[in-house]
């Protein structure tokens, strides 16, 4: 058995966000995110909220962070069309997307 990850999209910025919307195929999302220059210093807020882009309902809060920093997230829903809301203050940050594709490997 094998993973692959395919990037959905890669976003940065500043403050909140909306993402287009992507198609998830199999329901298993990676999100690797980075966040820097926090001004002022302690007041920086990050959240990446995953949503349908049918109803807008939340789905998943991945990543709830204060302050600088980076890290990897995994989400794991239905198959579905989706969104990511970003909620931040105070940081510059950029994220990627990735869904996993499930294959067997020749031998």
């Amino acid at each position: 058995e094998a993973v692959v990850w395919n990037q959905l999209g890669s976003w940065s910025g500043r403050g909140n966000a909306q993402t287009e919307s992507c198609v998830g195929l199999t329901g298993s999302l990676r999100m690797r995110w980075h966040t820097t220059h926090e001004d002022p210093k302690g007041q920086g807020r990050f959240k990446l909220i995953l949503q349908s882009a049918i109803s807008g309902r939340a789905l998943q809060e991945p990543v709830d962070e204060e302050g600088p920093g980076e890290g990897t997230a995994y989400a794991a829903d239905d198959p579905r069309v989706f969104h990511i809301l970003v909620e931040s203050a105070n940081l510059h940050w950029l994220f990627t997307v990735e869904e996993a594709a499930f294959g067997t490997v020749p031998q």
